[in-house]
């Protein structure tokens, strides 16, 4: 089983993080990240509150065992558009999803919910409503 270290690395690779970023957003210096990922020293619970607080997996990080399914890994690519859409307005984020769903890249009849409860797209018959419910 890889070792506390090991995890900590992959969580960290997991959240398309540098090792500066990620003690950057942990509060601690660049060496201590260097030094939880070699196994030379053991992040306290102040570093795991945080890394957490980033968004990794804490409980894989000491046992090796997640809570329900892996997580999904997204490429370079994918988390940079995650992030812009996250940053963006209600009303661009809307529209993102309404240039998708025209695609074709919805089931059939699934209804998406936005912000508020505008409805922002549903694919019936091959075509796309975006507004009110």
């Amino acid at each position: 089983m890889p070792l506390i270290s090991d995890r900590l690395r992959a969580e960290r690779e997991a959240l398309g993080l540098s090792q500066q970023a990620l003690a950057e957003k942990c509060n601690v210096s660049a060496r201590s990240q260097r030094n939880y990922e070699s196994g030379e020293r053991q992040p306290d619970a102040g570093y795991l509150a945080a890394i957490a607080a980033a968004g990794a997996d804490v409980r894989y990080i000491l046992t090796g065992e997640r809570e329900g399914p892996p997580p999904v890994v997204l490429t370079g690519e994918e988390r940079l558009l995650l992030d812009y859409y996250r940053d963006a307005p209600a009303a661009m984020r809307k529209a993102a999803m309404a240039v998708l769903l025209s695609a074709g890249n919805a089931p059939a009849g699934q209804l998406y919910q936005g912000d508020g409860g505008v409805q922002i797209g549903s694919v019936a018959g091959g075509r796309v409503r975006v507004g009110k419910k």
